[in-house]
């Protein structure tokens, strides 16, 4: 059976994009130009998915703040004069547990460098919440806010906070520079917050 190139190629991007996000694909909220920008660079179509937000036009990011998935208690300010990498995630997304272990790996080499993953579980049940911390050795902590009703107060058109999983990267002073509404690899983590650090706060 003679197989169509065409529709070869469309199964493999349909595909990858099912396993972008953990609910029904809708049109994220970036610019296509540079999606396809992106698409022709050595990194690839995944970098078309960060949104960057000019310095003067970024917004204030909302103090997220609340009791941590482990029972402590956290608030985004705290990382205020850090550059901070907001990711948000649950247990019952195959994408969040795939990125996961990179963000780790980012926290556990950037921290030196005053870089902060900050997570953000969405999970209804704080246990499923803590279980997936511990099945993966996170070293940064999560808040948790079931439904993920804080993110509600983001800008609107940033990131659509029904797909999951996203991160948002907010800088020294305290504003949203970017987000990204996809996995992330350490890499990705390393290529955004390096011309924020620096910056001045």
């Amino acid at each position: 059976m003679r197989t169509n190139p065409r529709a070869a190629a469309l199964c493999v991007v349909v595909a990858g994009l099912v396993m972008t996000g953990c609910a029904t694909p809708k049109p994220l909220p970036t610019d296509v130009e540079q999606g396809e920008q992106a698409g022709r660079s050595e990194r690839g179509a995944r970098s078309g998915l960060f949104k960057s937000i000019p310095v003067g036009e970024r917004p204030a990011a909302p103090d997220f703040a609340g009791s941590t998935v482990d029972g402590g208690s956290v608030r985004l300010s705290d990382y205020r004069g850090q550059v901070v990498v907001v990711n948000a995630w649950a247990s019952t997304c195959g994408p969040c547990r795939v990125e996961s272990p990179d963000l780790d790996r980012a926290q556990r080499e950037l921290k030196a460098w005053d870089v902060q993953v900050l997570g953000v579980s969405t999970d209804a049940s704080r246990p499923n919440a803590l279980t997936f911390q511990r099945d993966l050795d996170l070293s940064y902590p999560s808040l948790h806010d079931p439904g993920g009703k804080q993110f509600l107060k983001l800008p609107g058109g940033l990131v659509n906070p029904q797909i999951l999983p996203f991160t948002l990267f907010v800088d020294r002073a305290g504003r949203i520079a970017g987000a990204v509404q996809s996995t992330v690899t350490e890499e990705d983590v390393r290529s955004v917050v390096t011309p924020l650090l620096e910056e001045e706060g």
